[in-house]
């Protein structure tokens, strides 16, 4: 089995894409499968890891911190001297192409859909109908370039399900997974002082850190002694301060390596992910698997990883969301943190890998019919 990995991304909000990729190449190469990884960069390149050889492709910036692959055909090149028994694509915009090269040669096409693209156009403009349109469209024409489009989530599944039944290409459900060895349960602190909130990852709208924010201002007005820890850097940092203005909500900035962002999930007694539009939740895994329960929002991929005993959710508003705090902090400490850790514990990496191993093993034999 030869398999290629397309991963168009380079830029600060690309961390958890970045993470399936690499922990799923891993696992293939544990597999003994042949592995290449394409990505965008400043030059043409190539180097070898133990996960498999990566290409990357010269791309032109795109905004001040990505870089997008706007040359498809340079791809195509690598593709042909790779000759992949299968592609899988982690990209929806701007490698349709490949998909094309893929049915030419009869190759296998694979779409990895790591995002609902209504909801994070709805997140980013502020607006749920600015491209309802053009994003049915779009997902039309991917269902019928692909052979099976794989999502991390029922809600994730929603948006294409309709389209890719319409268009015989099936959809399959491959839950991401945790590192259960990186992140594990700190050393047990006393239980004394505030109520600790924790909130990690990029402060861009699309992750809605504003909602986060508002939940620990919403406990602090109603007189809970509270901490929220913010750790991460992003385009709305300054909007956060000012609404945070008054209430006791501390901005820590990038946290340098998973050990030491290990301990500060582990180290809280709530971690807040409430991203109404997240279809699927890293971040949730990272902070169950630290021992410490998740407070979400009640629609969402996020949703789905946490059950009463290791979290709660609630509409994606501050009081709701601050009640569903009190929920969680209420519970017994030893009893929510070893069923944070127990929720984590069924989501390890080897069974994504195992089920992606799955769906390529499609294209080992010739197939029959192809999506048409």
């Amino acid at each position: 089995m030869r398999i290629v990995q397309l991963a168009n991304f380079v830029g600060p909000t690309s961390g958890g894409m970045k993470t399936a990729v690499e922990a799923i190449g891993a696992g293939y190469r544990r597999h003994g499968v042949e592995r290449l990884l394409v990505l965008p960069g400043p030059r043409d390149d190539r180097w070898s890891t133990p996960d498999g050889d990566v290409v990357q492709v010269r791309a032109p910036r795109v905004g001040e911190h990505y870089r997008l692959i706007v040359e498809p055909w340079r791809v195509l090149d690598v593709l042909d001297s790779f000759a992949p028994t299968s592609v899988e694509v982690h990209d929806k915009t701007t490698l349709l192409p490949v998909a094309r090269w893929a049915r030419r040669r009869r190759v296998g096409a694979v779409l990895f859909s790591h995002e609902r693209m209504s909801d994070m156009m709805a997140m980013r403009t502020r607006r749920d109908t600015s491209a309802k349109a053009s994003i049915a469209v779009l997902n039309r024409v991917l269902v019928r370039s692909f052979d099976q489009v794989v999502v991390t989530s029922e809600f994730a599944r929603a948006e294409l399900a309709g389209v890719a039944d319409a268009a015989g290409c099936p959809v399959r459900t491959v839950p991401l997974g945790v590192d259960l060895a990186q992140f594990r349960p700190a050393r047990r602190r006393v239980s004394e002082g505030p109520l600790r909130l924790v909130l990690a990852g990029r402060l861009s709208r699309e992750k809605s850190p504003h909602l986060a924010v508002a939940t620990a201002v919403e406990l602090h007005r109603r007189g809970v002694d509270v901490r929220l820890d913010v750790y991460g850097t992003g385009p709305h940092l300054g909007e956060l301060r000012a609404l945070a203005a008054g209430a006791p909500v501390e901005f820590h900035g990038h946290v340098a390596g998973r050990a030491e962002l290990a301990a500060r999930l582990g180290a809280a007694d709530v971690a807040l992910s409430v991203c109404p539009g997240e279809t699927f939740g890293l971040a949730v895994l990272e902070a169950l698997a630290c021992g410490t329960p998740v407070v979400t929002a009640d629609v969402g991929g996020a949703r789905e990883l946490v059950d009463t005993a290791c979290g709660a959710w609630a509409a994606p508003h501050a009081g709701p969301l601050a009640d569903a705090v009190q929920r969680v902090a209420a519970l017994p400490e030893r009893g929510r943190r070893r069923a944070a850790r127990r929720r984590a514990e069924g989501y390890p990496w080897a069974a994504t890998v195992e089920s992606m191993v799955q769906v390529h093993a499609a294209w080992e034999r010739p197939l029959l019919t192809r999506v048409g």
